[in-house]
């Protein structure tokens, strides 16, 4: 379902994309918003070599992906929790 009519969460979140996009070509002096990520993937790589757990997290999110969260509701594995549904059909009187 996508969502309502006049919801403008989404441009908001393309202004900062472009605005990103934007100050990474003035980095690279017209050549392309690729040339102004290569310095910057370069010091992550730096900061993941001289051990900084922040490049390391990040690097491995970026390649891998994040890592799926656990949801904790309850139950273990002696009473696992169990969720029961009922469907219950009315007909009209």
């Amino acid at each position: 379902m996508g969502a309502p009519l006049g919801n403008q969460n989404g441009k908001k979140a393309k202004r900062w994309e472009g605005a990103i996009a934007r100050a990474l070509a003035r980095v690279a002096e017209g050549k392309g918003v690729e040339a102004g990520l290569d310095p910057l993937a370069d010091k992550l790589i730096q900061a993941a070599q001289a051990g900084e757990q922040w490049a390391l997290k990040e690097l491995g999110d970026r390649l891998d992906g994040k890592a799926a969260q656990s949801l904790t509701v309850g139950g273990d594995e002696e009473a696992p929790l169990r969720v029961k549904g009922i469907v219950e059909l009315i007909r009209p009187g």
